[in-house]
């Protein structure tokens, strides 16, 4: 059964593997690798499909695979894609709006906001996240990031 520190513990990890993976790239270190690494325990690709549509993906919106998300985080084979991930982030804080969590699947929706290590600023990103248990631990199978509505 999920419960509310499985996701919390799942949303500290993100956010440190993020962080982690701008921190190598700045040190011009294997940061590729790190984030292989990351997309497999955080992320379901193992089973399939994952429902990703990153922040910042506008010709290419959904990451369906293993190699799309790895470009989104780090470049690579999508034109469109700078590397989030390489930011880099100093910091992530998570503000969750609420929980739904169903037996072996929970959903997590709100807030979460990237300082970014280089110029000092916040910028605030809508999420949802749904997760699945596999094993003891939860992996995400779907993921929805939008910036706020900022009017017609």
């Amino acid at each position: 059964m999920i419960t509310q520190e499985m996701i919390q513990k799942a949303q500290e990890s993100w956010a440190k593997g993020i962080i982690e993976i701008g921190r190598l790239y700045t040190e011009k270190k294997d940061f590729v690798e790190f984030a292989k690494k990351f997309i497999k325990e955080m992320y379901n690709y193992d089973e399939g499909i994952v429902l990703f549509k990153p922040t910042k993906a506008r010709e290419k919106q959904f990451r369906l695979n293993f190699e799309e998300a790895l470009s989104y985080f780090v470049g690579g084979n999508i034109k469109e894609d700078k590397g989030f991930a390489l930011e880099p982030w100093k910091a992530i804080r998570f503000e969750v709006a609420g929980n739904l969590i169903f037996n072996e699947i929970a959903i997590s929706q709100g807030n979460y906001y990237f300082t970014s290590a280089k110029t000092g600023e916040t910028i605030r990103v809508e999420f949802t996240f749904v997760y699945k248990l596999v094993g003891n631990q939860l992996k995400i199978v779907a993921h929805h990031s939008s910036l706020p509505f900022s009017g017609l």
